[in-house]
């Protein structure tokens, strides 16, 4: 009778501590599996959209020169989502250019118009993209919080050693329903613990904000009367 009692409460204790071990891990891995949509939605959505506005952007200046005066002024910095072959590739160039439409009067005209609206587009789009990668960060760090008070409330070591110590000196450890070699429990604690959440900043690059168009407007429509000049084939006329 009294292994049996013992039995009984060696086995509610072992299925009160898995309940709360996995509930609140299922918990932290739903935030995770979360957070790994979201940045997935992220890049082919808004990230793509800046990819795109970008190379635009690139392939209208055409010059490394002027690329890099852009950068400068626009206070982007970095060659983001850049590859050179896109100034030289016609294919790309009317892949990405397909359906725009530029207004003005003279090829000239439409060119700096569309130019000024590529860059108000891009302003747009990082400010967005800005704004979601917060998001995400803070959620990065609420899962990381979360995983730290699992740890705290969860020792995985001091929990598997409480469980031996219920099974006493035995060979074996008890599972809820039954037992398992030791070698088997120190894989699962290898198991059982919570791997981190996905590096935002790993899967995201962190782009600046841009400079407002009204700052730099005239440096910029210099640029693109550079640029246009750089067209031979008289580009968007």
């Amino acid at each position: 009778m009294e292994s049996d009692i013992t039995k009984f409460l060696s086995y509610e204790i072992k299925k009160e501590l898995a309940e709360r071990y996995f509930g609140f891990r299922k918990l932290i891995e739903q935030d995770k599996g979360a957070l790994e949509k979201d940045l997935r939605h992220s890049s082919q959505t808004i990230g793509n959209r800046i990819v795109l506005d970008l190379s635009r952007v690139y392939i209208l200046l055409h010059d490394e020169s002027l690329i890099g005066q852009f950068l400068s002024l626009t206070g982007l910095g970095e060659k983001f989502f850049y590859d050179p072959y896109i100034l030289t590739s016609p294919t790309i160039r009317a892949r990405v250019f397909s359906g725009v439409k530029a207004k003005g009067l003279t090829a000239s005209g439409r060119f700096k118009n569309l130019f000024m609206c590529l860059y108000e587009a891009l302003i747009t789009d990082i400010e967005e993209y800005r704004e979601r990668l917060t998001e995400l960060l803070d959620s990065q760090e609420t899962i990381e919080e979360e995983i730290k008070i699992f740890y705290r409330n969860n020792d995985i070591s001091t929990i598997m050693g409480f469980l031996r110590n219920i099974d006493g000196d035995r060979s074996t450890l008890g599972g809820l329903e039954g037992g398992m070699t030791s070698g088997f429990s120190e894989s699962l604690e290898s198991k059982m613990k919570v791997l981190p959440p996905p590096r935002v900043i790993e899967e995201l690059p962190i782009l600046p904000p841009l400079t407002p168009l009204p700052q730099i407007k005239k440096e910029l429509k210099k640029l693109a009367e550079q640029a246009f000049k750089l067209h031979e084939d008289g580009f968007l006329v």
